[in-house]
């Protein structure tokens, strides 16, 4: 079993920036695929960005060119850099991840940390 926890949330204001946090703990050898969901109040949970053990990243149209995911395989650790936040990016942030190549359906993991609350003043 894979443990998750996210940290880095906050309130902002349009325009700022913002770091998340998965640090993944257990089973890491394990990880193929490590992924960031969002969900807003009263919508369902979204893809944000995906990354593969092998390198590959995907990002969600809504956030390229603002978000930023990178690993440090060391620390068990990814990280979403968000720039440019905006209030419709409030949300709860998961990180997610499975034992295989997983794609953009929450349903395809079985790992996931409680989330993290970010949110975004106009």
């Amino acid at each position: 079993q894979v443990q998750l926890v996210e940290s880095g949330g906050g309130l902002v204001q349009a325009g700022d920036s913002l770091r998340l946090s998965c640090a993944a703990s257990g089973r890491t050898s394990s990880i193929y695929t490590m992924t960031w969901f969002r969900q807003a109040p009263g919508k369902e949970r979204e893809f944000v960005v995906l990354s593969w053990s092998n390198g590959f990243t995907s990002y969600a149209d809504f956030v390229k060119g603002r978000f930023t995911m990178s690993r440090d395989n060391a620390k068990n650790t990814v990280y979403l850099q968000m720039t440019s936040l905006k209030p419709e990016d409030t949300a709860v942030y998961y990180c997610a991840t499975d034992s295989g190549f997983r794609g953009r359906m929450p349903t395809q993991y079985s790992n996931w940390g409680q989330g993290t609350q970010v949110t975004v003043s106009s």
